[in-house]
């Protein structure tokens, strides 16, 4: 199983509504469908993926990102997945904004282009950089929106969105939580996969939940007995 695909089952929590964005062959979908029970459904461009993800029984629909996800209704969804996707959008910023709009929090994850590697590249051979995050050559790949991790931390603070967590993932290697915020770890990650929500103002009263959607329970403060009024006379009545 891809390293990336085991973060996201880690994340998602059982029974939630999901939608994969750009879900490709829908091998991801179907992961969830089938570890986490979700309620899952897709939105793919290409006719080769709608097509491979019906065989599987899938629940897609053929539209592109850009465009289509205006579409969807608000709060319609506790998850929206974009997997390796954003930096191939036309509009990255409002494809972010509108994943945030249809669904409580969004799963998102890019190459970085800040990787050592990257920088290597062109500072030695003074050319696009072809990576394991970025195999394609320039004058073929999908990606027309690369940034690294200082680039993308940067919009969801424009946009005033919440990193709940966050994950660098890097040839294979099992997911290793970071803070992005890190310039060192702006040239360490290869890739990176972020957990995101909207910054919202808890009301008064309201429930905090974790990572899950769970209710967040406060601990226990145990309560010193009070004494009794008549006690609490007759202690200082009596004599030292």
């Amino acid at each position: 199983m891809r390293e990336d695909f085991k973060e996201i089952l880690r994340l998602v929590r059982p029974g939630a509504r999901v939608l994969d964005v750009g879900c490709a062959d829908g091998s991801l979908l179907e992961l969830l469908i089938r570890e986490k029970g979700v309620d899952g459904q897709g939105l793919e461009l290409s006719p080769a993926g709608v097509s491979a993800c019906l065989a599987r029984g899938l629940a897609v629909v053929q539209g592109d990102a850009d465009h289509d996800l205006d579409d969807f209704p608000s709060r319609a969804f506790d998850y929206a997945i974009l997997s390796d996707t954003l930096q191939s959008m036309r509009d990255p910023k409002h494809v972010l904004s509108e994943l945030l709009r249809i669904a409580g929090r969004a799963v998102v994850s890019l190459p970085n282009f800040g990787h050592w590697r990257v920088r290597l590249s062109l500072l030695f051979r003074g050319r696009m950089p072809e990576t394991p995050a970025l195999p394609e050559p320039w004058w073929s790949t999908p990606n027309i929106h690369l940034c690294t991790l200082a680039d993308f931390t940067d919009l969801c603070r424009a946009l005033d969105l919440r990193i709940d967590a966050c994950a660098a993932l890097s040839a294979g290697r099992p997911a290793r939580p970071i803070a992005p915020e890190r310039a060192l770890e702006n040239w360490r990650s290869e890739q990176a996969l972020f957990l995101l929500s909207r910054r919202v103002e808890p009301e008064r009263g309201a429930v905090q939940r974790d990572l899950f959607g769970e209710p967040l329970t406060a601990p226990a403060v145990a309560s010193r007995p009070r004494r009794r009024t008549s006690d609490t006379r007759a202690a200082r009545a009596r004599p030292g």
